[in-house]
């Protein structure tokens, strides 16, 4: 987790003229948290960024500032998120990929994907004993999940089923059911996951300009919460 990411989910926060303590209170944990996470001095686990970005409305590429640089224009403030200029091209390079370290050895690379494509394309790491979950809370956001398991062990508890996926094994699902992975093996996990239509579901949320409507106190106390709220946009 790098500071310039916790800087884009600031200025997603600022934009949607949320305060620190209303999205605490909406994801169900501390104000300290989510100012350290957006201050860079601390790593989110995947339930937390996943209910963060979901919650400000922010795409994978924004998050990850997949950006096309254009010359400045007097008087005119560029977009902070999104790619405004060229496709984007057919091929991305191992060393170009956009990475997200986050806590509990668990780490995601955006793969190449389209400008506007219908799918977040991430190669995915667990080490061993990573979770995406410390809190073991299961996690739903919006969009259908699959995956393929290259190497290594990787248990997903889905409801209330387990499955233990080896290399070789694909899984897919719809991500608003509560779902967690946790690596109990001795060797990292690594996979390919594309999770198809969150873009689709971020791009109808209502627009945050002049203010988003922050949500009234006491009414989203979880991250579970706030994910059941999105879904009931649809």
């Amino acid at each position: 987790m790098t500071a310039d990411i916790g800087a884009r989910l600031r200025a997603a926060r600022l934009e949607r003229g949320l305060s620190l303590r209303s999205v605490a209170q909406a994801l169900g944990v501390s104000a300290s948290l989510v100012s350290q996470v957006e201050t860079g001095k601390t790593q989110p686990s995947v339930s937390t960024l996943y209910a963060m970005v979901n919650h400000l409305g922010v795409s994978m590429d924004e998050l990850l500032g997949v950006t096309s640089v254009q010359p400045a224009t007097p008087g005119i403030i560029p977009p902070i998120f999104g790619h405004t200029g060229p496709a984007l091209p057919p091929v991305q390079r191992a060393e170009e990929n956009p990475v997200l370290e986050m806590e509990n050895g668990v780490r995601w690379e955006r793969l190449a994907v389209g400008d506007g494509g219908p799918a977040d394309a991430l190669l995915v790491s667990y080490e061993p004993g990573a979770t995406s979950s410390v809190e073991n809370k299961l996690m739903r956001h919006s969009g259908i999940e699959y995956a393929y398991l290259i190497e290594g062990e990787l248990t997903l508890q889905l409801d209330f089923d387990t499955y233990v996926l080896k290399p070789g094994d694909s899984l897919q699902f719809d991500s608003v059911r509560p779902h967690l992975y946790t690596n109990h093996g001795s060797t990292v996990a690594r996979g390919v996951w594309f999770v198809v239509g969150r873009r689709q579901h971020l791009q109808s949320m209502p627009s945050p300009a002049g203010g988003a409507a922050a949500e009234p106190d006491g009414q989203l106390n979880s991250a579970v919460d706030v994910l059941q709220a999105m879904d009931r946009l649809r």
